[in-house]
């Protein structure tokens, strides 16, 4: 879009609706932009321009919904059968992306999704593959060791960078110009500065990008899979009463007050929506947003429909498992993760590339039933089969950390005058977009330490950063 903008006959106004999408996701979701009059191509559909009758149309060249709802005979496979019939796709996947002309490398985070990949180039590769991980000095959210006991078990020559609190500022002033429209995944941060790293040694790197789509590797799969069929057990009606009940107690008066009793009623505001949802897919709208009512944020706003909200959007399986894992393989994964690492690859002239998404193994993953990915509670046990064939279990089998970014530490620190700047008067500004009182109340109970809004807020001043670089 930065290409459109610079057209003097391009007109910078923003759609407050898609705006209000942002505020809950993160990131804007196709086909919307946050211009009005533009629209991003969705994945896997092909335009056609006519142009005796200026005639648009779109349409899917490839469709991951077929995927979900088709029959397969996978099932009937044994164990070592299917393990092995998906090492032989990510060998061959892996084989492809290694192609070359350049110095190539690895992103390695240690999880079971990067190390999958480094251990399949390792096995292809006469000479140590070149790996990159990053490090954080908040314990809870780094993952070097494990990067570098991987690296050491592989034989991989490994480069590791633990970010300091300058390159973190830094970092947050470049954002906006790397990004066409406002995008606030906290990690982009850390992707950025190891894209940085990685491009001073080789000029392509492979990422484990997509393993938690296809295996059901968020934690969240299981979690909310589980509640919605203990909500399926009561009748709607019913919920709809309790959905009153707790809107009715949060509304009086006496649930004003301070301590624990505010902390646990802060939990309640979750609960009418999750009573209220009318399907999987609503299910995780509702838990997963940032901002649970951002059309109530942004003035003159109401949010489109999208796939989470639209039901002819939606797989016809039955499967509530099998419908999320669907949301984040067209949602989050496209609009949030692969719009992250080519962004931050790309703004270090680094060319990322995604084994994972070889078309045959997502086929092949979307097929599998679902004991072929959840096991004993624990997601991607399939993928979890093939890494262990080249790396010992106990390097890699530990609780899901995630490639995220202590962003709420951070705002409280390092990055505090910053976010104080883009929360005064530059956001009172816009007084006719922003009800600047909720967000300024966030951000004085996040400074206290009585909530944790860092997502909430880094959308915010996500947006407030890319509007005062491209507006």
């Amino acid at each position: 879009m930065k290409a459109l903008v610079t057209h003097p006959a391009f007109q910078k106004e923003i759609d407050r609706n898609s705006l209000a999408l942002f505020l809950r996701h993160g990131y804007i979701p196709s086909p919307y932009t946050i211009y009005k009059g533009v629209r991003k191509l969705p994945p896997g559909h092909s335009l056609t321009l006519t142009s005796s009758d200026d005639n648009i149309d779109s349409a899917p060249y490839w469709s991951a919904k077929s995927f979900v709802d088709a029959k397969t005979d996978i099932d009937e496979l044994s164990d070592d059968e299917t393990i092995t019939q998906l090492e032989t796709l990510l060998r061959d996947a892996v084989h492809l992306q290694m192609v070359s002309d350049v110095p190539l490398g690895a992103f390695l985070s240690g999880g079971v999704d990067s190390s999958t990949v480094v251990a399949l180039m390792q096995a292809q590769s006469a000479r140590p593959i070149r790996t990159f991980s990053i490090g954080f000095s908040e314990k809870g959210y780094n993952e070097a060791d494990y990067a570098s006991a991987v690296a050491r078990h592989l034989g991989t020559d490994h480069t590791e960078l633990y970010v300091s609190p300058q390159q973190i500022a830094e970092s947050v002033e470049a954002l906006p110009g790397m990004y066409d429209e406002p995008f606030a995944d906290a990690s982009q941060i850390p992707t950025y500065l190891l894209s940085g790293l990685t491009r001073k040694h080789v000029t392509v790197s492979l990422s484990g990008d997509g393993g938690d789509e296809l295996f059901a590797g968020y934690d969240h799969y299981q979690q909310l899979d589980r509640r919605w069929k203990m909500l399926c057990r009561v009748p709607l009606r019913v919920r709809g009463f309790g959905a009153t009940a707790v809107n009715s107690l949060l509304a009086s008066p006496s649930a004003l007050r301070g301590g624990g009793q505010n902390r646990m009623l802060n939990k309640l505001r979750n609960v009418p929506g999750i009573l209220e949802s009318r399907s999987p897919e609503l299910l995780s709208h509702h838990c997963l947003s940032h901002w649970k009512s951002p059309a109530t944020l942004v003035a003159e706003s109401w949010e489109p429909a999208t796939v989470f909200t639209g039901e002819e959007q939606r797989p016809k399986t039955s499967d509530s498992l099998r419908r999320m894992m669907y949301l984040d393989l067209v949602t989050y994964l496209p609009d949030d993760v692969l719009t992250k690492l080519d962004r931050a690859s790309m703004a270090v002239s680094l060319e990322a590339r995604v084994p994972l998404l070889d078309h045959r193994v997502v086929e092949f993953a979307m097929q599998l039933p679902n004991h072929f990915k959840i096991r004993n509670q624990q997601g991607k046990w399939l993928l979890r089969q093939v890494l262990q064939r080249y790396v010992p279990k106990q390097l890699f089998d530990r609780p899901k950390a995630g490639f995220s970014a202590p962003i709420g530490t951070w705002l409280r620190g390092t990055l505090r005058p910053w976010a104080e700047e883009l929360l005064g008067e530059p956001l009172k500004a816009k007084g006719d977009l922003f009800d600047s009182d909720v967000i300024r109340r966030k951000w004085a109970e996040h400074i206290s330490g009585d909530r944790d809004w860092g997502n909430q807020l880094w959308n915010v001043l996500m947006f407030q950063a890319w509007h005062r670089r491209w507006l």
